[in-house]
């Protein structure tokens, strides 16, 4: 059985203090980005300040004021730890899964489906609360952003990797696990106008490729692998690998942890077995 993932860091320090050091010595090196990362975080105590200021920044519009935003993403850090938690998960599965980020600073400022994640989830805590409304404010902000949809109702872990993230689609009713790897294109959709729970659940440590689509109300088991551009539409066990239009299982013997190591490849062997 696949152990849990093993937690490093770039400095072997706390994510905070790192993600200061490394602005730091951006600002010594640029200083013409200087301005931009006193603002956004070394004038901040903590990564929720940082991270809250970063969020009302990239979001904020005509219709949409930065304070609004800062001040409703601070009441629920502060109301939930949970959600700085989930995000320093999730700037650990960046660095830790994905080559191009050299340290934290390029994942936060930059890498648009961390910053993605993070909107989901305060977008989530305001469709429990409630609050349809708000929800698909910003649910509609971030698609028109950075191009990735994500509805509030849906469920994500965290230590979870968007990478590149552009044309990410998660459904309504879509659960996806801690530790999970997804890279652009994924589609996690219904199959139909059918109502109620009718999208896919996708189990802990999942690599689902560029451009898969898995669609309906069907499990991915744990430490599956989806490999780019197939068309899931049955379940598939955990440490299996399908591929394919449609999909087919190819290997039920992957590498433990497929999200982790972001192995797309697939085993020369396939089996005649269309799921």
């Amino acid at each position: 059985m696949a152990q849990p993932f093993e937690v490093i860091t770039p400095q072997d320090k706390p994510i905070w203090l790192t993600l200061r050091q490394e602005a730091s010595d951006v600002v010594a090196s640029e200083p013409g980005l200087a301005s931009l990362l006193h603002s956004t975080i070394l004038s901040h105590d903590d990564l929720a300040s940082a991270l809250s200021y970063h969020m009302a920044r990239k979001l904020a519009d005509d219709t949409l004021r930065g304070m609004t935003v800062r001040e409703m993403v601070q009441r629920y850090h502060k109301a939930d730890s949970a959600l700085v938690e989930a995000a320093e998960a999730d700037l650990q599965a960046v660095y830790e899964r994905d080559p191009a980020a050299k340290g934290y600073l390029q994942t936060f400022m930059f890498f648009k489906g961390f910053l993605s994640l993070q909107v989901y989830r305060i977008a989530h805590r305001l469709w429990q609360d409630g609050r349809f409304t708000m929800a698909h404010l910003l649910q509609s902000r971030v698609s028109e952003l950075f191009q990735i949809d994500i509805h509030p109702a849906a469920k994500v872990g965290k230590g979870v990797l968007m990478d590149h993230g552009t044309g990410i689609v998660i459904g309504e009713t879509a659960v996806v696990g801690d530790e999970v790897s997804m890279l652009h294109g994924v589609t996690l959709g219904g199959t139909g106008s059918e109502q109620g729970d009718r999208h896919p659940k996708i189990g802990r440590g999942v690599l689902l490729g560029a451009g898969a689509k898995v669609l309906g109300n069907i499990e991915i088991g744990e430490f599956a692998k989806i490999a780019a551009g197939s068309v899931v539409l049955k379940p598939v066990p955990a440490h299996c690998t399908a591929a394919g239009v449609p999909a087919r299982l190819v290997n039920c013997q992957t590498c433990p942890d497929p999200a982790r190591s972001m192995d797309q490849t697939l085993s020369d062997v396939i089996y005649d077995y269309v799921i």
